[in-house]
């Protein structure tokens, strides 16, 4: 037929996390994510782009569940990368890695509460971005 039907990007993704409240106050303090929809076993965070953070609470639901440290990425212009660096050193968040990309993007590497690996990267990691 006629191929792949059309697609608008990445509406949600998801992570599973021991106390939404306290994960809600971390992405809300260091991101400005704002809870757009919020139950006892999940919040959504809207994320600038259209996209959307479910937040889980372990073990909350049935049709969904989780466990261990994942990774999720940010994009960020290339001139805010100092200003993240300073931004969460301000907020008490160690930065674990600081990578130079070979297409000339660069990424900090944290984690947040439940242990999740963070990213904030420049334009120049992937081919797509």
């Amino acid at each position: 037929m006629g191929g792949v039907p059309p697609l608008g990007g990445l509406l949600e993704s998801a992570l599973y996390v021991d106390d939404p409240q306290r994960s809600v106050a971390f992405y809300n303090k260091i991101f400005g994510f704002e809870c757009i929809a919020g139950f006892d076993r999940l919040c959504a965070m809207a994320v600038p782009g259209g996209a959307v953070l479910l937040l889980f609470r372990k073990h909350g639901t049935t049709d969904t569940d989780g466990d261990g440290q994942l990774h999720l990425a940010f994009s960020i212009p290339a001139t805010a990368l100092a200003q993240w660096e300073s931004w969460l050193t301000e907020n008490g968040i160690e930065i674990e890695k600081r990578q130079k990309w070979d297409r000339g993007g660069d990424s900090l590497y944290f984690r947040d509460p439940d242990g999740h690996l963070v990213e904030v990267a420049t334009p120049g990691v992937w081919s797509t971005c």
